[in-house]
């Protein structure tokens, strides 16, 4: 595919072995234009950046090398990994985002977002389970890619995961027991940030976190039967 080369200074001097790339980290750029965004990854003064950027007609830049350490995910957790920059490759998808105007993203992103990430989980030999979302690593700060990202269609395409049509409830009366239930599930697929047995304020931030990425319709940060099913899923697949 055609990738044109932007060169961002936000990199680490280290040089890490490509054998490293486990994950892919997906974002949008949150910002008012593609210029506006572009100009601030480049930026050496904004300290952030990213290794591929898709504008909204489908155009590909590179502004980091594969064997960089881009700096896109930040303070960051999943599974026993934290702190993710230096184990993944981050793409950034030109939407205003939450706070200027979310979008649905264009079809010609989309359709060149999922041939880039075939050609890196092939090349890094990158498991299903660690293409993931911004909000899915840091889900205290974080809402990208968002509720309008179609992760149902990277999974026909064979990236990511997703879950079958749900055919029965749980049985789940003490709700300490279901939002204990749920949290140990999502310990085991690899949310972090939450404890598994003691509630907190910050539950309803995880919470959603999960529901932006696989309930879509219903991001409330409660659990009900649905969000439950799936999350049991979901821990069964890790």
């Amino acid at each position: 595919m055609n990738i044109i080369k932007i060169r961002s200074p936000n990199v680490s001097q280290k040089i890490r072995k490509l054998k490293n790339i486990k994950f892919i980290i997906l974002h949008y750029t949150g910002m008012q234009s593609k210029r506006v965004s572009l100009n601030r990854l480049i930026n050496p003064f904004s300290k952030v950046s990213c290794h591929y950027f898709i504008d909204r007609s489908g155009n590909v830049l590179r502004l980091a090398e594969d064997n960089e350490i881009a700096w896109h995910a930040g303070k960051s957790k999943w599974k026993k990994f934290k702190n993710l920059n230096e184990e993944s490759i981050g793409i950034e998808l030109v939407n205003k985002g939450h706070k200027f105007g979310y979008q649905k993203f264009s079809k010609s992103q989309i359709n060149n977002l999922l041939k880039l990430c075939l050609i890196l989980k092939k090349k890094y030999k990158i498991k299903n389970s660690f293409v993931l979302g911004h909000s899915d690593i840091a889900p205290l700060r974080k809402l990208d890619p968002g509720e309008k990202f179609p992760w149902r269609t990277l999974k026909k395409k064979g990236l990511g995961v997703w879950y079958p049509k749900i055919k029965k409830n749980l049985n789940f009366s003490d709700k300490k027991n279901l939002r204990n239930s749920f949290f140990k599930n999502l310990f085991k697929i690899g949310y972090r940030y939450f404890s598994k047995t003691s509630s907190s304020k910050k539950d309803k931030y995880v919470i959603r976190a999960f529901q932006r990425r696989f309930l879509q319709n219903k991001v409330d940060g409660k659990i009900d039967q649905k969000t439950l099913q799936i999350s049991h899923y979901l821990a069964k697949i890790r």
